[in-house]
């Protein structure tokens, strides 16, 4: 059995037992969490829509943390104008725990 969720304006699958690495979420280490199911899929058998709206994954938050750091950079030809940035984003790993 998997399940489609969404959080943090992205969707991802997942199974029970599945280590994830999401943006951030609210909640200390250990917190377990509710995330709205957008589709689940048992075999050949895919349930979405008005069937699904009131599931949800039960997950625990195992680890907060920053991603890489990208490294932006602006350029303009000609007049010796350019910035470096850089950015890294903040991070929650979390556990599957039940569909």
């Amino acid at each position: 059995m998997y399940a489609i969720i969404a959080t943090g304006g992205k969707q991802y699958r997942v199974q029970e037992g599945q280590h994830l690495t999401v943006e951030k979420l609210i909640g200390d280490v250990g917190d377990s969490i509710d995330l709205p199911v957008v589709l689940v899929g048992d075999g050949g058998d895919v349930t979405t829509g008005s069937d699904v709206s009131d599931r949800t994954v039960s997950a625990t938050i195992t680890e907060h943390g920053r991603g890489d750091k990208i490294r932006v950079f602006t350029y303009k030809n000609k007049s010796r104008q350019h910035k470096r940035r850089g950015h890294r984003q903040h991070q929650t790993t979390i556990k599957i725990d039940s569909i």
